[in-house]
C-alpha cells in the first residue's frame, strides 16, 4: 500500500514514516509538510492513501481535501491530528475524508485504521466516536448504528460485529460507545435493552 504523510511537523513525520514503514505491506511513496506540497506529491505519486494533518499553516487539512477532491483519480486520506474535538472530526468527514484518528491512538489502531481507509471504510477513534454521538445524542440512529445494534442484539462480540459488517473490531466497538452515548446506556446490556423500549428493535 502506497502512503503519503502530510504534517508540518518534521520530526513526527519522520517518526511517523519510520514507524509505517516497518509494515510489510507498506510503503512509504512521499512526505509533504504543507496542503500545497500534499496536492502537488499526490497527483505525481498517486498514493493509494494520504495521511493527513488538520491543523497546518497555510492550506490547513480541510482546504487541501477541497483540492485533492478535483484530482482524479481522486484519492483518499484518513485525517490523523490532535484534535478530539467532534466539530473537527464532522467538519473533515463532511469535506470527504475517509476517515479520522487522532494522534494519541496506538500504532496498532493506527495500522488498523489506514487498512480499513484503504478498503473503502471510515474509520474513527472511539474518543472521536463517543464526542460524535454525545453532541448527535438527539438525532436519529445512522444506518450502521442501527446494523451494530441488531448485531449487538443478536449477541455478537464485536469482533464478530466487525467480520460481519466488514469492518475493523475497533471500528465496530467505536459503533458501540456511540450507541451508548445516545441512549445514555452503561454498557451493552443496556443498549440492547433500550434499543427494544424504544422499537429499534424486534422481539
Amino acid at each position: 500500500m502506497r502512503l503519503l504523510l502530510v504534517d508540518d511537523h518534521p520530526v513526527f513525520l519522520e517518526g511517523l514514516a519510520e514507524a509505517l514503514a516497518r509494515q510489510p505491506d507498506f510503503e512509504i511513496v512521499g512526505i509533504a509538510t504543507s496542503g500545497d506540497e500534499a496536492v502537488e506529491a499526490c497527483g505525481r505519486l498517486t498514493p493509494d492513501l494520504i495521511l493527513l494533518d488538520l491543523s497546518m499553516r497555510g492550506l490547513d487539512g480541510l482546504a487541501t481535501l477541497a483540492r485533492l477532491r478535483q484530482l482524479t483519480p481522486q484519492p483518499r486520506a484518513l485525517m490523523l491530528t490532535s484534535s478530539d474535538d467532534a466539530a473537527d472530526a464532522v467538519a473533515a468527514l463532511d469535506a470527504g475524508a475517509a476517515g479520522y484518528i487522532t494522534k494519541s491512538a496506538r500504532y496498532d489502531e493506527l495500522v488498523a485504521a489506514i487498512h480499513e481507509a484503504a478498503a473503502g471504510g471510515r474509520p474513527l477513534g472511539e474518543a472521536v466516536a463517543r464526542r460524535i454521538a454525545a453532541r448527535e445524542k438527539h438525532e436519529p440512529l445512522t444506518s450502521r448504528e442501527r446494523e451494530v445494534l441488531v448485531l449487538l442484539a443478536e449477541g455478537l462480540t464485536y469482533e464478530a460485529i466487525g467480520e460481519r459488517l466488514g469492518i475493523a473490531k475497533r471500528t465496530a466497538r467505536a459503533h458501540v460507545v456511540a450507541l451508548q452515548e445516545k441512549f445514555d446506556a452503561a454498557n451493552n446490556a443496556q443498549v440492547v435493552a433500550r434499543g427494544y423500549s424504544r422499537g429499534l428493535l424486534r422481539p
